[in-house]
């Protein structure tokens, strides 16, 4: 399975969609907040996936929740936008609730700069920001194995 993880739009709904057209092999899109009108879309133009989405600090009166758990692939992903855990300071309070949670991957946003990294059974990404000059997003492979194999894409190249 492969997800594709998209952050911070902040309403360039065009790097959006070319992320999402460079990946027409993902069967699921997460959106990690700072965009809720372009998720809205998002998930309105793609009945044929599972569309997951968290509400970001610049989503106001957006009803997504601030995080979210949920089962892909076989696999657990716990994704928050990022600000209700200082995310621009630390990650460690999203690392210890994602693994109170006991998820295998923990999604989130906010910083604007990409991050993947594999901690002890954790594998933690922040696609970056998804708007604009320097855009990119991720990508999750989930095999059937139960592998997963994570990567950042820049859209600028």
């Amino acid at each position: 399975m492969r997800i594709l993880v998209l952050s911070d739009i902040h309403g360039d709904l065009h790097s959006a969609m070319r992320a999402i057209n460079a990946q027409p092999k993902a069967e699921a899109v997460v959106f990690c907040g700072d965009g809720a009108d372009q998720f809205e879309y998002i998930k309105n133009v793609l009945p044929d996936k599972t569309v997951i989405g968290v509400r970001g600090n610049c989503d106001f009166g957006s009803t997504l929740q601030p995080v979210e758990t949920v089962s892909l692939g076989g696999k657990t992903l716990f994704i928050t936008h990022g600000h209700l855990f200082q995310a621009k300071f630390s990650i460690y309070n999203m690392v210890c609730a994602a693994r109170e949670a006991k998820a295998d991957i923990l999604l989130y946003g906010h910083t604007h700069t990409a991050f993947n990294e594999y901690d002890d059974g954790l594998y933690i990404m922040n696609p970056g920001h998804c708007s604009g000059y320097g855009a990119s997003y991720g990508y999750i492979d989930i095999t059937d194995k139960g592998d997963i194999v994570t990567n950042i894409v820049g859209l600028n190249k």
